[in-house]
């Protein structure tokens, strides 16, 4: 880390609720951007309908194997990892160039953006706690069913976990904080579903807090920012012929 005394440039994203193959062509484009400039990116984003995300080395028929979400819109992530069923979510993605220090020791990436979630939802008498141990079962389809060392749980149900891809000059860590069940994942309790106390937290200004946690943590000097004309071009021809095409959906 580099501390709350130094200054990474870095850029802040908002984005509204969005397709999963946009929303996948974004996290690329940007780690892209970040790995040729030397600018981190932190995004907030949300989806428009339910989705199902694939990991990286899913098998495209193991989607068979959830009844619940087969009518759902589907995509597969750059990222590894279970299936996640986007929903009543809030979802994140950290952009780091690899020359920022913190790139030098990926894992301490999911170690943060968990701790400072459990600290702030901590605040509003949250009763979180990382996973001590990693799973060693057989995998289940759903990642949210998994359990992995730095998961965030709540009443021992999953309700926080990130993925990571590194390639291009940068390290791309998206997440998802399962907020409420999905009656595309009803076996899946949200937070507030474990601790209806919760239902008052607001979301958004949630989700700014760590950000700026986030910002603080990692020594970023934060600017808000948009995509730019070369960015949408890019998320434009990812989406067409990555996140959107049956090639690459059904590639496993």
């Amino acid at each position: 880390m580099l501390g709350e005394s130094a200054a990474f440039p870095a850029r802040l994203l908002r984005h509204a609720s969005a397709e999963g193959a946009w929303n996948m062509a974004v996290d690329e484009a940007l780690m892209a951007s970040a790995g040729a400039s030397g600018v981190a990116v932190l995004r907030l984003y949300a989806w428009s309908e339910p989705t199902l995300s694939l990991g990286y080395f899913q098998r495209y028929a193991d989607r068979d194997l959830h009844a619940a979400s087969r009518s759902c819109a589907l995509v597969r992530r750059m990222s590894g990892g279970g299936a996640i069923l986007h929903d009543r979510e809030a979802t994140y993605s950290l952009v780091l160039p690899t020359t920022h220090p913190a790139a030098e020791q990926p894992a301490s990436l999911y170690t943060l953006a968990h701790e400072i979630a459990i600290g702030l939802i901590g605040d509003s008498r949250a009763q979180l706690a990382p996973a001590p141990t990693a799973s060693v079962a057989a995998e289940p389809f759903l990642c949210f069913q998994r359990r992995a060392a730095g998961d965030v749980l709540s009443g021992g149900q999953k309700v926080l976990g990130s993925a990571q891809r590194r390639r291009s000059g940068a390290i791309l860590q998206h997440g998802s904080l399962l907020w409420e069940a999905s009656v595309c994942a009803p076996e899946l309790p949200g937070l507030i579903n474990v601790q209806p106390e919760l239902a008052a937290i607001d979301q958004s200004a949630l989700m700014e807090r760590w950000a700026t946690a986030m910002a603080r943590r990692l020594g970023f000097s934060l600017v808000e920012s948009e995509l730019s004309q070369e960015e949408r071009k890019t998320v434009q021809r990812l989406r067409a012929e990555k996140y959107a095409s049956d090639t690459w959906t059904r590639r496993r």
